[in-house]
């Protein structure tokens, strides 16, 4: 008698979700979302915290994958979006290779929901792509997209799709495939919004030619004209969904972009990005104020990206976030400048560089370098920009020069940040929760729990 009470209390509960908002900032660990609330009440003056911050739950989640204490996005989106481990840069398989996991996002769409998966970065990058892909490599983005196609999900955004040209530069299958499973595709969120709501399916992809890099939308702190932003995505996403599918659906949001500026050990573009994935996050959160009873938002990562902290071990005590406001240049955006100038040849004179970097950072005007960072930073221009023999240091998603790298160590040394990697780490991520059925999440979990209590508020499984 009291299984089948509790039974029907799981099952009486789960009618009561019908509205999920799954938030995954990539690469998003503790340090990132407190240096961002830091610049939040010191910088900005705001007297409440962060959206997230101020969820009724705050716990965190265990990372590690099948293969290793620290996981990659593959491993770990899998474990976000079926409730399962498996070895890194994998998707949506066992570590046998063989069998298919199920993702919360199938699941729910063949139970009649609607579906959207949104990102600033590609819609066939790991972590989106974990929701519909069953891959044994991560960067096998022509089967990646064919998923995508097959996957019949109402909504994919992002960046673009790195699977629909083969090695020749010309267009494969995948391109008439789309078209002929009905899916329409806007470049821009300006041109989806007319289109939500009123075709079956929708893609939204970057704008062409607006920003060159096809791995991510264009970081915050870029202000690239014309860009996507991950809020206006997520709030078109929203509206063709919930006009799709007014009595149920589920949408993954993931602020990829996070991930990017950590692996650059870039400050300013984390802390804009994860204020960036906070509007993201309002715009599921002003849903949830109309539909309280009836909608959950989950927010958490699927990994911390290089251990950000607030506090720099050669200058201690001091920490100066006020300077994030002088940043005007992401550190990969600076990086694919200089590298540019080398590749063409262009020349450029070390007074050149300074006004930039006035311009770009504030050097030497609201960050005041020291005679000898002004020196080191010299010799690396020199040795980049002159001798031609930088050092450089290779990244996951860039390669920057020695001078780039200098002109940022110098740049945090004076904000007060530091980071500890370039790289993951296997540091526990936040998780924070609101709504029907958060109460769930208030103990300290595994991030396959996550996708398995969704499961249990939404299918009573």
């Amino acid at each position: 008698m009291a299984s089948v009470i509790a039974g029907a209390c799981v099952l009486g509960l789960s009618a009561e979700v019908k509205y999920v908002f799954y938030l995954i900032g990539d690469g998003m660990g503790m340090g990132h979302v407190n240096a961002a609330q830091y610049y939040n009440r010191m910088v900005l003056g705001a007297e409440e915290p962060i959206l997230m911050m101020q969820f009724p739950v705050a716990s965190q989640a265990w990372t590690y994958s099948a293969s290793a204490p620290v996981t990659d996005s593959a491993a770990a989106g899998t474990a976000l979006s079926t409730g399962n481990k498996t070895r890194n840069n994998m998707l949506g398989l066992a570590p046998d290779s063989v069998e298919r996991y199920v993702s919360i996002a199938r699941d729910l769409k063949d139970a009649g929901w609607g579906v959207g998966v949104l990102t600033s970065v590609a819609p066939d990058d790991a972590t989106p792509a974990a929701f519909y892909a069953h891959q044994p490599a991560r960067w096998m983005y022509y089967e990646i997209d064919k998923e995508a196609v097959a996957s019949g999900y109402d909504f994919l955004g992002g960046a673009s799709l790195r699977g629909v040209k083969g090695k020749d530069g010309k267009p494969n299958e995948v391109p008439a495939m789309i078209e002929d499973a009905g899916i329409k595709i806007a470049y821009g969120t300006e041109a989806a919004s007319s289109l939500a709501g009123k075709v079956d399916r929708l893609w939204v992809l970057s704008p062409e030619n607006v920003w060159g890099n096809s791995n991510d939308i264009g970081y915050t702190i870029d202000s690239i004209p014309g860009a996507m932003t991950l809020p206006s995505l997520a709030k078109v996403a929203l509206d063709h969904v919930s006009a799709k599918s007014p009595e149920r659906f589920f949408i993954m949001i993931e602020g990829g972009n996070i991930d990017h500026a950590a692996h650059a050990n870039d400050p300013g573009g984390v802390i804009k990005e994860v204020l960036n994935f906070q509007d993201a996050i309002r715009v599921a959160y002003d849903f949830y104020l109309a539909h309280p009873d009836e909608t959950l938002i989950v927010v958490t990562a699927d990994h911390d990206t290089g251990g950000m902290a607030i506090g720099h071990p050669d200058h201690y005590g001091h920490v100066d976030l006020a300077l994030i406001d002088t940043q005007r240049i992401s550190k990969d955006h600076l990086s694919d400048y200089c590298r540019d100038l080398v590749k063409e040849g262009k020349t450029m004179t070390w007074e050149e560089m300074s006004d930039l970097l006035k311009a770009k950072l504030g050097f030497w005007t609201n960050v005041p370098l020291t005679d000898e960072q002004t020196t080191r930073l010299r010799a690396a221009f020199d040795r980049t920009f002159v001798a031609r023999e930088s050092n450089d240091e290779k990244g996951l998603y860039n390669t920057f020069n020695e001078f780039v790298t200098e002109t940022f160590r110098i740049y945090n040394y004076w904000v007060g940040t530091d980071f500890i990697s370039h790289n993951h780490t296997a540091n526990p991520v936040p998780v924070f929760a609101v709504g029907k059925g958060a109460g769930k999440f208030t103990h300290v979990v595994n991030n396959t729990d996550i996708p398995r209590i969704i499961r249990s508020l939404t299918l009573g499984e």
